[in-house]
């Protein structure tokens, strides 16, 4: 039988890694045992730092798996002045999909350099839990979200604005019949869905299986 190695020695096999597959190795087993100890969590946010796609996209999967228990320690302990960690915490982030992540959402959609960061977040501000929200909370989580993907309709990254238009797909079907978000919400598909507003097919006609698709 295989030994079960403890979390405090994956830590350890973790931060002694002396190669790139060694890292990879090491952050996919901390990753499968970390549940909700805290120690592993922190542990798999430093290593979105440091600068190793490989063992990076291994933390964030592990940190969407964990799920909630992630969201404090991705933003408490996140590195703001490292860009690739603060952009692999927003593809975390989205995964995961807790309000928690909001504001770091929105800045990335609207500010972040990376087209990849900013689809990120497009998608994650679509397919934030709202279960267990009250009404006016909801409510104004949701009109956050619709100004942030708005504002990215316009993006200059067709990659984006695709996600935008999933983004808003996802939000319309949380809003529970709220006239006025709605409407805004059909009158940005709609102009993605446009030859006038938009150039690229493919965000055309994604655009329009949105507007197919939604009641």
């Amino acid at each position: 039988m295989p030994e079960v190695l403890t979390t405090a020695a994956l830590i350890a096999a973790l931060e002694h890694a002396d190669s790139s597959a060694a890292l990879l190795t090491a952050t996919q087993a901390l990753a499968a045992a970390a549940g909700d100890d805290q120690a592993a969590i922190t542990t798999l946010v430093q290593v979105l730092g440091f600068n190793n796609p490989g063992a990076a996209v291994a933390a964030v999967d592990g940190l969407i798996a964990i799920g909630p228990a992630a969201v404090d320690p991705l933003l408490h302990n996140l590195d703001v002045h490292n860009y690739g960690a603060r952009a692999w915490a927003v593809r975390a982030l989205a995964g995961i999909g807790d309000v928690r992540g909001l504001e770091l959402l929105e800045q990335a959609l609207g500010d972040d350099i990376g087209a990849s960061v900013r689809r990120a977040a497009a998608r994650g501000l679509g397919q934030l839990q709202l279960l267990g929200l009250e009404g006016p909370l909801r409510e104004a989580v949701i009109e956050r979200c619709l100004q942030a993907l708005e504002a990215g309709g316009g993006d200059d990254e067709w990659v984006v604005r695709y996600a935008v238009v999933v983004g808003l797909e996802s939000l319309a079907r949380t809003m529970e019949g709220d006239a006025d978000q709605l409407q805004r919400t059909y009158s940005a598909l709609s102009q993605l869905a446009a030859e006038a507003g938009e150039p690229t097919p493919v965000v055309r006609l994604r655009a329009s299986l949105a507007l197919r698709r939604l009641p």
